[in-house]
């Protein structure tokens, strides 16, 4: 039988801990074992448990279990739907029963029936387990992974601040930076995390598109409108809305977006109803809004309103002390998804790495893991199997610009950037131009960071 996953367990008794997990060794893939609640809330961003041991006392002299039913909440806000364990020596009902309507799926009492103990983290592991593959799973979101560069903890904290608040959020980096993973995180760190976050990607909505799938349309509204349909707005109430690429919204569709979030209703196509909504807002950006407002591209005014705290994503070359730690995570998950045995990088490949620009991010580091690990035939991956294209030149100066050759690449970049400023942004109007649909010219101007 397959293991069920990881267990986390937290104790201060170290000879509980030891004793529950020899006790739990065959029947988990992972034991994590913390000795202090303290770190409990990072080690969860950084793991992913399937169930959690937790004991109620940490405080010698103090045995009222406050201190479990407090870690309990933490643990609940972060991860909502992972099962927890309480572990006490007093097996008072009462105080059973409170963790239990606060969240916890069972109470275990010290001194333990060993077979009792197994089943019952088997079974909570179980029960998330075939949660999470039912019809109407969710798919697990890898959690955010912050590193150890001081800007990347100073926008952690930030975030920490931020995120139990209700104010609007603008996130902005390079492409492959991992916009949508903080908001997810900052989602999940909200008082809105017990509804699932809704997405928008608005590059890849189309202009007749945009009303009915943003705020919703009745049955007849239109050809095809056989029934009502909530828009995104309506799906996302009492929760998080993230609207990803804003900065590709078109400039005559930014004001029926600013109506909607200054009057905080919508109003479904073919109806004259309007419905309340209650969101979080959530936007993303590789775009320059600011300078896009100089040109007359995007909104001032609904520039302020999106951007009431403005996150920016520093590119992974700015912080190269995470580029080994980020690879060694993704040669993990891979290797697993591969069914390989754990590989590790060789010395040369190691430098390799650190040396290299990343400029497509996180998301070029992953790719480039993801492909070795398939590729390599040892229990090494040596610096050889990472074949790392150097950045395109996209602009040249002097007498040898027109003389030098350009790649095909470059040339797709400069035409799609040269429609792009003669048609002073109107995705519609370039491609009409280029002769390709918006669709595929949204992809390329993902693929060159336009």
């Amino acid at each position: 039988m397959k293991k069920p996953g990881n267990i986390l367990i937290v104790d201060d008794n170290r000879g509980v801990l030891t004793a529950v997990q020899l006790l739990l060794k065959p029947h988990f893939e992972k034991i994590i074992t913390l000795t202090s609640p303290v770190t409990l809330t990072s080690v969860l961003r950084e793991e992913t448990p399937s169930v959690v041991l937790l004991d109620m006392n940490f405080t010698s002299g103090i045995n009222t279990g406050n201190e479990g039913l407090f870690w309990l909440q933490e643990i609940k806000r972060l991860r909502p739907s992972l099962p927890v364990v309480l572990f006490t020596a007093y097996g008072d009902i009462d105080l059973a029963v409170r963790g239990i309507k606060e969240g916890a799926t069972d109470f275990i009492v010290k001194p333990w029936d060993n077979q009792k103990l197994v089943e019952t983290l088997l079974n909570a592991a179980q029960a998330i387990h075939n949660k999470n593959n039912g019809k109407n799973a969710s798919p697990v979101t890898p959690a955010m992974y912050w590193g150890e560069s001081p800007i990347m903890q100073q926008l952690r904290s930030l975030v920490e601040k931020v995120a139990i608040t209700d104010a609007n959020i603008l996130i902005t980096g390079e492409n492959g930076t991992g916009k949508e993973m903080l908001a997810r995180e900052i989602h999940a760190l909200s008082s809105r995390r017990t509804k699932e976050m809704i997405a928008v990607d608005m590059g890849a909505i189309t202009e007749s598109l945009f009303e009915s799938e943003l705020f919703g349309h009745t049955k007849g509204s239109f050809t095809d409108a056989y029934a009502d349909r909530p828009g995104k707005f309506e799906t996302a109430d009492h929760s998080t809305l993230f609207l990803d690429e804003i900065g590709n919204l078109p400039y005559h569709l930014q004001a029926k977006l600013l109506t909607v979030l200054q009057r905080r209703s919508i109003v479904r196509v073919g109806s004259n109803l309007p419905i309340a909504v209650d969101i979080r807002l959530i936007c993303a950006t590789n775009r320059n809004l600011n300078e896009m407002v100089q040109r007359n591209e995007f909104r001032e005014d609904l520039l302020y309103r999106i951007n009431t705290i403005h996150l920016e994503i520093p590119p992974l070359r700015e912080r190269p002390e995470d580029i080994l730690p980020l690879a060694e995570r993704f040669i993990t998950r891979f290797c697993k998804q591969y069914d390989k045995a754990l590989l590790r990088l060789s010395d040369a490949a190691c430098t390799k790495l650190k040396t290299h620009p990343w400029y497509g991010n996180i998301r070029e580091l992953e790719h480039a893991i993801e492909k070795a690990v398939i590729i390599c035939d040892g229990n090494e991956l040596p610096a050889e199997l990472f074949q790392l294209p150097k950045r395109p030149e996209t602009s040249r100066t002097g007498s040898d610009a027109g003389t030098e050759a350009a790649t095909l690449e470059e040339m797709e970049r400069k035409m799609i950037q040269k429609a792009l400023d003669t048609c002073n942004g109107n995705l519609s109007a370039v491609a009409a131009q280029l002769g390709i649909t918006r669709q595929t010219l949204y992809n390329k101007m993902k693929k060159f960071g336009l």
